[in-house]
């Protein structure tokens, strides 16, 4: 008889993805992102790469088959599932850091290449990985890459990240309000030529998230 594992809700903790929470289940991404159950949590977020610590997801009941093989021979079984994609955008003083030499370690596994002519770094990654470094400058930069830990953009911690992740440094990325992160706003606002106010208005969250992306 197939086993069949029962629906669980579990909590999302930072690092957390829908593709990751997929993969550690054995579950395709979608059939969770589109389990009647989260219909809430994905018209909210809308983007299932990006979760908040403290969601809900509802994982769904799977069921284990039962296969039938010859005694005494080997058997091979491939679990079908669809790889991640990280995508990096390298950038120094406005311009694309061109056809430069990286080192991009992920879960203890070394990737070297060369970026693209927009500055561009493109790897297919499990779904749950939780990240690592990128080595520039032939040693001399590294920075820690952390897979699924950005935060949506309506939250405070979630502006903060791709604030910084721009270049308009704003300090830690809790949900406070802070002087540093007005600070980095007047800065944002100035550069993309908006009213300079300091305020997280809706153009200015719209400017953020449309640049990150």
């Amino acid at each position: 008889m197939p086993i069949e594992i029962k629906e669980v809700v579990i909590r999302v903790s930072p690092g957390d993805s829908i593709p990751s929470i997929a993969q550690d289940y054995g579950h395709f991404s979608e059939t969770i992102w589109n389990h009647a159950a989260n219909a809430a949590l994905k018209a909210l977020r809308k983007n299932p790469n990006i979760l908040a610590p403290g969601d809900d997801v509802t994982v769904p009941a799977i069921r284990l088959k039962d296969f039938s093989c010859a005694t005494d021979t080997r058997h091979s079984f491939k679990r079908r599932g669809v790889p991640a994609k990280l995508k990096i955008q390298l950038f120094l003083l406005g311009e694309p850091r061109r056809n430069e030499d990286y080192t991009l370690i992920l879960d203890d596994k070394i990737i070297r290449g060369k970026t693209d002519a927009d500055g561009n770094i493109e790897h297919y990654i499990p779904p749950n990985s939780k990240g690592g470094k990128l080595i520039l400058g032939g040693g001399k930069e590294e920075y820690p890459v952390r897979v699924g830990h950005l935060n949506p953009i309506d939250t405070l911690s979630g502006i903060k990240q791709r604030l910084n992740n721009l270049g308009y440094n704003c300090g830690d990325e809790s949900d406070d309000e802070t002087d540093a992160l007005k600070e980095a706003i007047i800065r944002f606002q100035g550069g993309q030529k908006l009213n300079p106010t300091g305020e997280l208005d809706g153009a200015t969250r719209a400017k953020i998230e449309s640049l990150h992306n």
